[in-house]
């Protein structure tokens, strides 16, 4: 008698192969594959990048202090609101002189704004700023102190966590990361002097959490011109936030310097050596990706 020829699982629904719904053949994983798009870091290339978050974290400081000079009276309103205008102004040139850099390099036609335009967003928002802050001032007069300053830690840890460090995240969200900073600088605001204080406090709030992160983005696209252009700019930033942490507290100081020691070189060294263990794995059970070409 001839012996019984065994038959060929296959992986398909249509027919009835005499075997549980639950088999699993020995060839199922023949196809798995591990860690396909895994990236390789480089620690330096790491270092450089960790400069978006100590920037930022900078920034955040520079706006506390400034809130700090203001309530302890150290720092007129009158003094922050040019301040901010002439950051702007500059900020402003050195936007347009990037923008003139990236269209020559890319030799595109790309329609941008106007000088005039950007004069009337601005006005348009400090208007709106000013005639508001009446109402900042005095917003939040039934609401404790240590509820505001709990309210504005967890706003200005939100504007950090969902900022765009220049990396696609589900995480992040550039609206959300904004709206938490102003909210953090109302809070803050309310428990200032006047509504000039307060108005003070918002307009810069505008340009720390606002214009300066965009301005930012566009000097880091020329880091392949001018390579060093983002290390810079995070020395310098950090360096005047230091300085201002200096002027209110020594504990402050120390811990941004821990901070910024930890998230710059001993946080790339955690991810590189973590690498090894990742371990994606693939195969035909994924989803199917349909592919745009």
């Amino acid at each position: 008698m001839a012996a019984r020829r065994k038959i060929k699982w296959r992986k398909i629904l249509y027919e009835h192969q005499n075997v549980p719904d639950n088999y699993v053949d020995d060839s199922f994983l023949d196809e798995m594959k591990k860690n396909l798009y895994i990236r390789n870091y480089e620690y330096w290339s790491v270092v450089k990048a960790s400069g978006e978050i100590t920037q930022q974290i900078s920034s955040m400081c520079l706006f506390i202090v400034s809130f700090i000079y203001m309530d302890d009276k150290r720092l007129l309103p009158d003094t922050l609101v040019l301040i901010t205008i002439a950051a702007s102004g500059i900020g402003y040139t050195v936007s347009k002189l990037v923008d003139k850099f990236v269209a020559l390099k890319s030799s595109g036609d790309e329609n941008q704004r106007t000088v005039f335009e950007d004069l009337k967003t601005f006005v348009m928002f400090t208007g709106f700023s000013y005639c508001l802050s009446p109402v900042l001032v005095s917003l939040t007069e039934t609401i404790s102190t240590d509820t505001i300053y709990a309210m504005t830690t967890v706003m200005l840890l939100a504007n950090l966590a969902f900022h765009n460090y220049g990396v696609q995240a589900a995480v992040v969200s550039e609206a959300f990361s904004l709206n938490a900073g102003i909210f953090a600088s109302v809070c803050l605001a309310s428990r200032l002097h006047s509504s000039w204080h307060a108005f003070a406090t918002v307009l810069f709030s505008l340009q720390i959490f606002g214009l300066w992160p965009r301005l930012r983005h566009k000097i880091k696209a020329t880091t392949e011109a001018f390579p060093r252009m983002n290390v810079a700019l995070t020395v310098v930033v950090g360096f005047l936030a230091l300085l201002a942490l200096f002027t209110v507290s020594m504990v402050p100081a120390v811990m941004f310097i821990l901070g910024h020691l930890f998230i710059t070189f001993i946080c790339p060294a955690w991810l590189i050596s973590l690498q090894p263990l990742k371990n994606n794995i693939h195969g035909p059970w994924d989803e199917a990706v349909i592919s745009n070409d």
